[in-house]
């Protein structure tokens, strides 16, 4: 397989665990969480100061996982308990991680050259990321089907409805987060073996990615019935990936990459309205008036 559609692929699934991460809160809990900023490098630098002690990846990786549900716990905690905003409160832990991911690493980056990785067994790389990717994907999907799973669901549509059965929706709210954040500082530590370095600053416009990667993958496979909400969701961080190697490719400069992102999102959003209104004014042709009013597609 060509290297170029290999990295793709690799980045497309490894990112794709932010994705899915992002998924829960912004299409489930309809809850605005721009810690996940914070999260993504949180994970990357536990799991990097860890493999240059020497622990072995797989622990590593799975501290980073815990490390994301202790941040999205205190997410929660700020919206839930001390009645802060959902986005103010998102806010906040970004802030506040960002001073923590130095406080772990002890400086701005942590280069990973030597150190040993999950990567680092007899298998291809690909292979172990979709493995990866895959079985958190079916995992989520599970969780999300199960009683507490549709209780999540009641709470981003109706929360009154969730409250008028007596169910404490702040209890959802705190399992959404955790998960979340979760996937996101799983992401972010795969992600630091995967590029063997990880940085403070590696969690800038994550959540437009995972956003952008949401709405690619509605918009195109939105049609399709066999293919689930989670599915799309990794399916659209494959072809976001791919939309900005194909950018990198025509000679774009890698400066451009957040405009590229931008423009990506305003056009996703753009073919995602269910409906398109044109308006057209009367003219007149060989002296026969033509009106065309208002057309909906």
């Amino acid at each position: 397989m060509n290297s170029f559609v290999i990295n793709i692929l690799e980045q497309g699934f490894i990112f794709g665990i932010m994705v899915l991460g992002v998924y829960i809160t912004y299409k489930i809990l309809d809850f605005p969480d721009l810690s996940v900023e914070g999260s993504f490098p949180l994970g990357a630098s536990i799991c990097a100061k860890l493999l240059v002690m020497g622990v072995n990846p797989i622990i590593a990786t799975l501290a980073a996982l815990v490390a994301g549900l202790l941040g999205g716990a205190i997410t929660a905690f700020l919206h839930v308990k001390l009645k802060i905003t959902n986005l103010l409160s998102g806010i906040l832990v970004m802030i506040g991680l960002y001073s923590i991911n130095l406080r772990i690493m002890g400086k701005a980056n942590i280069p990973l050259f030597s150190q040993n990785s999950v990567f680092d067994i007899k298998v291809p790389k690909l292979v172990i990321i979709m493995i990866i990717a895959i079985s958190v994907k079916y995992m989520l999907d599970i969780f999300l089907n199960t009683k507490f799973g549709f209780l999540i669901r009641a709470t981003g549509d109706n929360p009154k409805l969730v409250t008028s059965l007596g169910i404490d929706i702040g209890l959802t709210k705190f399992a959404a987060l955790m998960v979340s954040n979760g996937l996101v500082a799983l992401s972010g530590a795969l992600v630091c073996q995967y590029q063997r370095f990880s940085d403070a600053g590696m969690g800038t416009g994550i959540i437009v990615m995972g956003l952008a990667s949401i709405i690619f993958g509605e918009s195109i496979f939105k049609k399709v019935k066999l293919i689930n909400l989670t599915t799309m969701a990794l399916l659209g961080s494959i072809l976001y990936k791919t939309s900005v190697a194909l950018a990198l490719k025509l000679g774009f400069p890698p400066t451009d990459l957040k405009l590229i992102t931008a423009l990506i999102v305003a056009l996703m959003l753009g073919l995602n309205n269910k409906k398109m209104t044109f308006k057209f004014k009367t003219f007149t042709i060989g002296g026969r008036q033509n009106a065309v009013g208002t057309k909906s597609l």
